[in-house]
């Protein structure tokens, strides 16, 4: 199965990650995508998509992603299986540690995708708030990254999480 992989990254770690997934997958099944530089409606020739953003400033969008939002929002995605990955500073940035990936998921539910690739909330993590949980906060609704204080922890998780996502599209 072919696989979309959009990010949008202005400090080059989405696009490491972005990087890191598709050499992990194989280049021949995973087609990456710079918001920055791809029209939004190419998401419609892949039926998995895999998208990579990151929390800027005080819980805002990566600014590629914002520039996309409007064209996101027309996009028809039923059929289409998404799984996200966020990068944030839960030190830093504690008050809002992934908050642009859980306003992505938000968005993107009004286009008709299906969600696979959640992950535990568990002890390892350390935030005051994040928008990027379930309702019931046990779950990150996508894989939640922190270049800032948790590199060390980055592949293990990556590694883990494709797993799970390999596991679940073949389920779909």
């Amino acid at each position: 199965m072919q696989i979309g992989l959009f990010y949008g990254s202005s400090t080059c770690y989405t696009e490491i990650v972005a990087e890191k997934i598709r050499d992990q997958l194989g280049a021949d099944q995973v087609h990456i995508h710079n918001i920055k530089d791809t029209d939004v409606q190419r998401m419609l020739d892949y039926p998995l998509l895999i998208l990579g953003i990151s929390t800027w400033d005080f819980g805002e969008y990566q600014p590629d992603w914002e520039d996309q939002l409007e064209a996101l929002d027309s996009l028809d995605l039923s059929g289409h299986t998404v799984a996200l990955f966020g990068l944030g500073d839960q030190a830093g940035y504690d008050e809002w540690f992934q908050d642009a990936m859980g306003m992505l998921h938000q968005r993107l539910q009004k286009t008709g995708c299906r969600f696979i690739g959640y992950w535990p909330n568990d002890e390892q993590y350390q935030f005051e708030a994040s928008k990027a949980l379930t309702e019931d906060k046990s779950q990150f609704v996508g894989l939640a990254l922190d270049e800032a204080t948790q590199y060390d922890l980055t592949d293990e998780r990556l590694e883990q999480w494709l797993k799970q996502l390999q596991q679940q599209a073949k389920e779909a």
